[in-house]
């Protein structure tokens, strides 16, 4: 681990950790308020939006369940690859969302390793219920929103991009008096 952060040191957007870290936090303090509250109740709030605590053992909206410890691995290579693409991201926005995602995917990590029943098996705390919709948390949000800012931004910088013009085809050397052959 020791070598993973002295890798990135000084190319890492400091932005992006702060979003990161930051929406770690924020994820985990709602998912411990939402165990320590919504254990046997309820709080419905307004229209169908409530909070209603459920354990995710799977991917997004419930999906393969059981299939934690994939799910989590595939969650760290997500995590080190986005690591790895914040050394040449060129933009803001598209920096912003990858802390969105690293944050959110980091807090559902924690969610696996720490969570009954354990190591990369644990459910992940969902509690955001519109009744209509999968029920998910704060660190589901920041990788969904962090995936369509990251699109949108990658949208932008490919059309702000100059265009590239093609490089030409070298034209074949010209033939020399020796090289051609005639036929009387």
């Amino acid at each position: 681990m020791r070598d993973l952060v002295h890798a990135f040191k000084g190319r890492l957007a400091p932005g992006s950790i702060a979003v990161a870290a930051a929406i770690v936090v924020v994820d985990q303090l709602t998912k411990w308020w939402a165990v320590a509250e919504l254990e046997d109740r309820n709080i419905d709030l307004f229209w169908t939006l409530r909070f209603n605590l459920s354990y995710n053992t799977g991917a997004a909206f419930g999906m393969g369940r059981d299939m934690g410890p994939i799910i989590a691995v595939l969650a760290m290579v997500i995590v080190v690859g986005l690591l790895l693409s914040l050394r040449r991201s060129g933009s803001r926005a598209a920096d912003i969302a990858i802390g969105m995602i690293i944050g959110g995917a980091i807090g559902n990590l924690i969610d696996r390793f720490v969570r009954d029943p354990g190591w990369l098996r644990g459910g992940v705390v969902d509690f955001i219920d519109f009744q209509w919709f999968p029920v998910f948390n704060i660190a589901d949000m920041g990788i969904t929103v962090g995936g369509a800012l990251l699109v949108l931004a990658s949208w932008r910088i490919a059309r702000t991009e100059p265009a590239r013009e093609p490089v030409p085809a070298p034209e074949p050397a010209p033939e020399t008096a020796s090289d051609s052959t005639e036929t009387a």
